[in-house]
């Protein structure tokens, strides 16, 4: 689980062509929290019990990524995929 997505997914545009997760073939999952730079301990929070109820709800993470991200209109946005994509 990381607040610094880009360091391992790469950019948000263009994930798995950077980053700490570009190149692995197979890894346990990985968790993003995206909220405004800055992001205090009640965002996070926020954010992660969103993780926790979207975690119950499927099986596992294998190559997969899931980020939790607070849009400008306080919205959150919950979107999974898989990292290498190529792994559907």
């Amino acid at each position: 689980m990381t607040k610094n997505s880009v360091d391992f997914r790469g950019p948000k545009d263009n994930p798995g062509s950077k980053g700490q997760y570009a190149d692995v073939a197979i890894h346990a999952g990985l968790i993003c929290l995206n909220g405004p730079p800055g992001m205090d301990l009640d965002m996070q929070l926020e954010l992660f019990e969103v993780v926790l109820s979207e975690i119950g709800a499927i099986d596992d993470l294998i190559n997969q990524v899931l980020e939790v991200t607070a849009e400008d209109d306080d919205t959150l946005r919950v979107c999974r995929y898989f990292l290498p994509a190529d792994q559907v």
